[in-house]
C-alpha cells in the first residue's frame, strides 16, 4: 500500500519528531496532542511527574458518566546514543513499505492511530466513551503509569477494560512476564597495580558474580521452568549495565552492574536472586574478606514491573479478538504497562498493537505500512462498536 493511504500519516510524522527520549522532558508532545484534543471539544488531565517536565495525558471522547474502553500507550522513547541510523532518527522516512523512525513501532504509530480517529467517533457520536492515556517514562519503569493509576483509581467512573497498543503485530496478547531489577555494588580494596595480589579486585569480583548469574541463565534457559505459549517459554536474566575503574594502574575499588529478571508468573523471581546472593555472600565473599574484611557486595531492590495475566474468556480478550478478527491469543517477553492497569487499577487488560517488538529498540526502527493498515483496520472496527453499542 501507499504511505498516503494512512488516516495516521501525518500524526506519526508529527509525534515522531519531538524527542521525547526517556531523559528529556515530553511536554512538547503533551502540547501539541492536548491542543489537537481540544480543537476537537475534547477536554484534558494532565498528570506531571514531581519536577513537573512531563506529563501524562488522559482524555475521555463520549459519555464522561460511562466506564468504556481505555486505550494507552506511552510517549517516551529510548535513546539512539551509539545507534548506526541511515537517516534522522526524529523525521520519519518512507521506505520499501516502511515508516522508519524512533517510535515508529514502540509506540506512536498505536497513539497517532487512535488520535487520527478521533474526530470520526465524535461525528458520529459515541455511546460507550473512549479513553485516552498517554504516559511518560515507560521505558525506564513505567513511571508514570503508576502515578496516572493513582488518579483513575480515584476518579468516581473509571474504565471498563483497557488495551495496551504496545507492536505485537495485531495479535491479542493475554500475558506477558513481570520482571525484577536489581544493583549489586561490590566493595573492594584500592591498591597499586603492581601489587594486585594483595588487594581486592571489585571488577575482577562482579565478573565472578556475573559468570554465575549467566550460569544460572543457562540452566533456566536448559531446565525451566516452561510455559510453550510465551514466544520465549522460560525466565530470562541478563546484566544490562556495569562500571567500574578509575584508572589501569589502579586496583579498582568499586564496581557496579544491574540486572534484571524476566519471569514467567509461576517462576518466583525472589528465589533466584536469593540464589545470586547466595552465591555472593557465601562463596566469593569469604574469599576477599580473607585480603580485607570491609569488602563485600551489597544488593539493592530497584523495583518491578507486574506481569500481565487475564483470563481468556474475559470480555475484554473476546471484545478485541472481535475487533482484530482473530480467534487465537497468545503471550510474550517483554513488559508493558497492562500489568499495572490490571493489578493497581483492577481494569481487565490486553495487550495488541500495529507493529513488531523486534523493530523496537533497534537502528532504523520502524513500522511496516501493512501493520499501520490493520491497526487502523482495527480503529475503524473499534469506532463502529463505541458509536453503536
Amino acid at each position: 500500500m501507499n504511505a498516503a493511504d494512512l488516516l495516521s500519516l501525518d500524526l506519526i510524522r508529527r509525534l515522531v519528531a519531538f524527542d521525547t527520549t526517556s531523559r528529556e522532558s515530553n511536554l512538547e508532545l503533551i502540547d501539541f496532542v492536548e491542543a489537537y484534543l481540544n480543537d476537537l471539544g475534547v477536554e484534558c488531565l494532565r498528570v506531571y511527574d514531581d519536577d513537573k517536565r512531563k506529563a501524562n495525558l488522559y482524555a475521555t471522547l463520549g459519555p464522561q458518566d460511562q466506564s468504556g474502553i481505555l486505550l494507552s500507550g506511552h510517549t517516551d522513547v529510548v535513546p539512539v546514543d551509539g545507534q548506526d541510523w541511515t537517516s534522522d532518527p526524529f523525521v520519519v522516512r518512507a521506505a520499501d513499505g516502511r515508516l522508519y523512525g524512533r517510535g515508529t513501532a514502540d509506540m506512536k504509530g498505536f497513539i497517532a492511530i487512535a488520535l487520527a480517529f478521533a474526530p470520526q467517533m465524535l461525528e458520529r457520536g459515541l455511546k460507550t466513551p473512549i479513553h485516552f492515556a498517554f504516559s511518560y517514562d515507560e521505558e525506564v519503569g513505567h513511571l508514570g503509569a503508576r502515578r496516572l493509576i493513582e488518579i483513575i483509581r480515584a476518579m468516581p467512573v473509571q474504565p471498563a477494560m483497557c488495551i495496551v497498543g504496545e507492536p505485537t503485530g495485531m495479535n491479542v496478547v493475554i500475558a506477558h512476564k513481570g520482571k525484577r531489577k536489581v544493583r549489586v555494588k561490590v566493595r573492594g580494596l584500592e591498591m597499586h597495580s603492581s601489587l594486585a595480589p594483595q588487594a581486592v579486585n571489585a571488577i575482577e569480583y562482579a565478573a565472578e558474580l556475573i559468570a554465575f548469574i549467566k550460569k544460572l541463565a543457562r540452566r533456566i534457559e536448559r531446565e525451566g521452568p516452561f510455559e510453550p505459549m510465551y514466544d520465549l517459554p522460560h525466565s530470562t536474566i541478563q546484566v544490562g549495565l556495569i562500571q567500574g575503574g578509575t584508572a589501569l594502574n589502579i586496583v579498582p575499588n568499586a564496581c557496579v552492574f544491574d540486572f534484571e529478571i524476566r519471569h514467567l508468573p509461576d517462576d518466583d523471581p525472589a528465589a533466584r536472586i536469593a540464589e545470586i546472593e547466595t552465591h555472593a555472600t557465601q562463596i566469593l565473599e569469604p574469599m576477599m574478606q580473607a585480603v580485607s574484611p570491609g569488602t563485600g557486595f551489597e544488593f539493592e531492590d530497584l523495583g518491578a514491573n507486574p506481569g500481565l495475566e487475564i483470563d481468556p474468556s474475559a470480555d475484554i480478550v473476546a471484545l478485541v479478538k472481535r475487533l482484530t478478527g482473530r480467534n487465537s491469543h497468545t503471550k510474550v517477553a517483554f513488559g508493558t504497562e497492562a500489568g499495572l492497569f490490571q493489578q493497581r487499577a483492577g481494569i481487565p487488560t490486553v495487550v495488541c498493537g500495529p507493529g513488531h517488538i523486534a523493530q523496537a529498540h533497534t537502528p532504523d526502527e520502524f513500522i511496516s505500512l501493512e501493520q499501520l493498515a490493520k491497526g487502523e483496520d482495527f480503529m475503524r472496527q473499534l469506532m463502529d462498536y463505541v458509536c453503536t453499542n
